[in-house]
């Protein structure tokens, strides 16, 4: 079986419910027999299920997330470096100051798939050494006329 989403799980267990076979609903929504199995059995999400043993809670991720967001928007998105920082931070408020593991930039990546990593581009140093207040400040003082046509 290949991926499948919380929400086909959902119609899936949903049609299991009306009295669609196991079989027929994991084949028709492509989720696994055994996992329509457990949830009906009331077991957890996987998310949900190791939520407890995050250093971040899902509040606290929520809110880097937002910051990650907000500064990509900004045109300035942090680096992993400065995501981590931000979290460690976050991690000492609560008195929490061992640092975090090697691999949760890539975890925290995943469980927050509205972030994606870009690579950085470099920029020429003629172009940044360039931008001088002389040089842009005559495209702010440019005055555009429109001409509209006359139908």
């Amino acid at each position: 079986m290949g991926q499948y989403t919380e929400n086909n799980l959902q119609q899936a267990l949903e049609a299991v419910t009306n009295g669609q076979s196991l079989r027929r609903a994991s084949l028709q929504w492509g989720v696994p027999k055994s996992t329509l199995l457990s949830r009906r059995q009331g077991h957890e999400p996987r998310r949900e299920a190791f939520a407890s043993q995050q250093r971040l809670s899902p509040v606290q991720e929520s809110h880097l997330t937002q910051w990650i967001l907000t500064q990509a928007a900004l045109g300035l998105p942090p680096t992993h470096a400065q995501i981590r920082q931000f979290a460690e931070r976050i991690l000492a408020i609560k008195g929490d100051s061992q640092s975090l593991g090697k691999h949760w930039m890539q975890a925290f990546l995943r469980r927050n798939p509205s972030i994606c990593t870009q690579k950085v581009q470099s920029r020429e140093s003629v172009c940044i050494n360039g931008a001088t207040t002389e040089v842009i400040k005559p495209w702010f003082n440019v005055t555009v006329t429109w001409v509209l046509p006359v139908n």
